[in-house]
């Protein structure tokens, strides 16, 4: 079975020493999945356990435990690699669609100025030669000389210098504030993918920042909360749930938590697991007061970089119009090469310059839908958050009798009963020293 990561990240952040509650309630995992994970994690790297009298336990591990686990497990080994070539493809993949435009704008232009250069030719051939006409292919060819110097000078290529957007970021801030009101780390092609498709979603992550919320709020209220306090990191409840606190059921289910009713017949909660601890964490002092859900934004581009992108989809569609407008009849056919390639694909061409402006106008909508959502969940968050700063008499009854379960028990290595880092025999043999001596000091007491 390979180690859970959320529980090997929580072993590093809590100092190589944990109990059960530390790893549950920092990952905000099931205690019995944790539970299990610790022992596996455990058994795998080696780690020593620490038994204390009153029969709980803490795991200590040693601080190279990663590498002995990449020894061991081929399976993370291969993990590793494939995040690394998975960043790579990513990447290629998000540069390719500014790719593709860049590409799709000089196939058409390349394909506009071969048609003119064949029109001009074949209107000097009618002529007959004349000087009328040298000097009105001289003129429409100089009426036409922009496009190379314009698509094909040494400024076209400049997004693909490998050092844009990699540079260093304080260089980048060091710019005129007048060049762009917004400063991204985004070179020019990555700006492209995130103007089409956006960067995500922000709240990914949401329901694992719920759990380790919940755990952490029952870890700095020592076990012991009351239903109120847990609302302000659920999402939408309903009157019903709310008054009969059926909410409380997954999260008394997943950290084995047991309700207390009052003697007023109020109902509170504490979870005994999670009141056992190897040691003061400073991590389970971060708490919000309450879960928020991030918005949504329409780009990480910088304004500069999106007018840019917008000016080159503009130029693509009005260059595929002005195309299709010279490519009447067969000249596509009489012309052969570049220019039937590009007809043949045209469509392609065309409907990608649409779709470059259509795919953010639908998402431009469908972010201000989702974003009224959100803004509307973290206002009910924030009135339930609200209630426990002033609260009624029923809510401060019950967080009174909150203290009478609420405790915090600290694992340390002077009450240790056994641990796995020395022989049996000696610790046997120190407990015997250990009872003579208070023997003792009763006899001469």
């Amino acid at each position: 079975m390979t180690p859970n990561p959320a529980i090997i990240e929580s072993v590093e952040q809590l100092g190589y020493r944990v109990t059960v509650g530390d790893v549950a309630a920092k990952a905000g995992l099931d205690v019995n999945l944790a539970q299990q994970g610790l022992l596996v994690l455990a058994s795998d790297s080696g780690a020593n356990l620490q038994v204390a009298e009153s029969g709980d336990i803490a795991y200590v591990f040693p601080k190279n435990f990663q590498a002995i686990l990449r020894n061991k497990y081929l399976r993370l080994r291969l993990q590793e690699w494939w995040d690394k070539i998975w960043n790579v493809l990513f990447y290629l993949i998000r540069i390719s669609f500014g790719i593709l435009l860049l590409l799709s704008i000089v196939l058409i232009f390349l394909a506009i100025f071969i048609i003119i250069i064949a029109l001009n030719s074949s209107n000097d051939n009618d002529s007959g030669g004349g000087g009328g006409g040298g000097s009105r292919h001289s003129g429409g060819r100089g009426g036409f000389a922009f496009f190379p110097r314009l698509w094909f000078g040494s400024d076209l290529f400049w997004i693909f210098n490998p050092s844009y957007g990699y540079s260093d970021y304080s260089r980048r801030q060091k710019r005129s504030p007048s060049s762009s009101s917004e400063k991204s780390e985004l070179n020019f092609l990555e700006a492209i993918f995130s103007f089409l498709f956006g960067d995500g979603n922000p709240n990914i992550d949401l329901e694992e920042r719920r759990w380790q919320a919940i755990g952490r709020l029952i870890r700095n209220n020592r076990g012991a909360v009351i239903a109120q306090q847990i609302t302000p990191y659920l999402d939408e409840i309903d009157a019903i749930a709310l008054e009969e606190e059926s909410y409380m059921l997954p999260i008394l289910s997943r950290f084995n938590g047991y309700p207390e009713v009052s003697p007023q017949g109020e109902i509170v909660y504490y979870f005994p697991e999670l009141q056992v601890t190897a040691g003061k964490q400073e991590a389970t002092s971060e708490l919000t007061k309450i879960l928020p859900e991030h918005p949504y934004r329409f780009s990480a581009a910088g304004s500069g970089q999106i007018m840019g992108a917008i000016a080159l989809g503009s130029v693509n569609i009005i260059g595929a119009l002005t195309l299709w407008s010279l490519m009447r009849g067969d000249i596509a056919a009489q012309i052969g090469g570049l220019v039937a390639f590009v007809a043949s694909i045209y469509w392609l061409l065309l409907g990608y310059g649409i779709a470059f402006f259509a795919i953010p106008l639908i998402r431009y909508f469908w972010i201000q839908q989702k974003n009224a959502k959100i803004q509307q969940r973290n206002n009910q968050r924030i009135q339930r958050a609200e209630k426990l700063e002033n609260p009624d008499t029923l809510i401060q009854q019950k967080l009174d009798y909150t203290r009478q379960f609420a405790r915090e028990q600290i694992i340390g290595t002077e009450e240790l009963s056994y641990s796995t880092e020395t022989d049996l025999i000696d610790q046997e043999l120190e407990n015997i020293e250990k009872g003579d001596r208070e023997w003792q000091k009763r006899l001469e007491s």
